[in-house]
C-alpha cells in the first residue's frame, strides 16, 4: 500500500510579519499511523525541499506523542527534509492521498494546479483521498467527473469559523475554510471546536482539526483495507 503525503511550502501568515506552513502534529500523526500498518510513504510539498513547520504547532503546549516520537527520529526527519515536489508526482503510482494542513494550504495548495489535477485523478480511479483541518481547503476548486464540484453533496469537514475566531485569524487568512466549502455546495458539518471530528464520504475523508489527525488517517486505511 503506497500513500502520498502532500504538504505546503508557503510560510508567511499573510500580512503579519508571522511565520506559518504546516502543523506538525497533523503530518506525525499520519505519518506514524501509515508507518505502523506498513504502508510505504512517499512525502511531496509544492515545491520540494524541505516543507515549511508552523512554528506554534512545535511550541511545547502543542507537543503530542507523536510529535515528541519524530523530534527522537531522523530517519523520519530526513525524510520531510528531502520531500519531492508535487510536480514530479504521478497519480498511478499511489494507492491514496493525504493532506495535512496548518494555515499554510489556503495561499498555496488550496490554488496549485498540480494539485487540484492530482486530486482529480485520484478522485477518477476511485483511489481515497485524505485531508485535515486547514487541508480540505485544497479539495474547493477540484472538480469530479461530472464537472460539479468534487465536494458538491458531499459529507465533508474541516478547520470551522469558531476555531478560526478562536486563533484571532478570520481577517488574516485568505478566506474562511468553513464558508469556502458551503459555497461549493458541500454538507459541512462538525463538532465541538478543538474536539476529533472526521466525516468520511465515498472515498473522501476529512478531519475538522489537529486532534482529528489520526481517527483521518486511520479512516483512510479502513477505506484502503476494505
Amino acid at each position: 500500500m503506497k500513500i502520498l503525503m502532500v504538504l505546503t511550502s508557503h510560510d508567511k501568515l499573510g500580512n503579519t510579519g508571522e511565520q506559518t506552513g504546516f502543523w506538525l502534529e497533523e503530518f506525525v500523526a499520519p505519518y506514524y499511523v501509515f508507518r505502523d500498518a506498513g504502508a510505504r510513504l512517499t512525502i511531496a510539498s509544492t515545491k520540494g525541499g524541505k516543507p515549511p513547520i508552523d512554528p506554534k504547532s512545535d511550541l511545547p503546549e502543542n507537543q503530542t506523542e507523536g510529535t515528541r516520537r519524530f523530534a527522537k527520529d531522523q530517519a523520519a526527519q530526513a525524510e520531510l527534509a528531502n520531500s519531492i515536489s508535487l510536480s514530479a508526482v504521478s497519480a498511478e503510482e499511489y494507492d491514496a492521498v493525504f493532506y495535512p494542513g496548518g494555515h499554510g494550504p489556503l495561499w498555496d495548495l488550496a490554488v496549485n494546479p498540480t494539485s487540484i489535477s492530482l486530486i482529480e485523478k485520484f478522485a477518477r480511479s476511485g483511489k481515497p483521498v485524505a485531508a485535515v483541518c486547514h487541508a480540505p481547503a485544497v479539495l474547493a476548486d477540484v472538480r469530479g467527473g461530472d464537472g460539479e464540484y468534487l465536494v458538491k453533496n458531499k459529507r465533508v469537514t474541516g478547520f470551522t469559523n469558531s476555531e478560526e475566531r478562536a486563533v484571532g485569524l478570520t481577517e488574516v487568512v485568505p478566506f474562511l475554510l468553513e464558508d469556502r466549502l458551503k459555497d461549493r455546495g458541500a454538507l459541512f458539518g462538525s463538532g465541538a471546536d478543538w474536539q476529533p471530528y472526521v466525516q468520511v464520504d465515498g472515498k473522501l475523508v476529512t478531519g475538522q482539526n489537529p486532534a482529528s489527525s489520526a481517527p483521518a488517517a486511520q479512516a483512510l486505511l479502513q477505506l484502503l483495507q476494505s
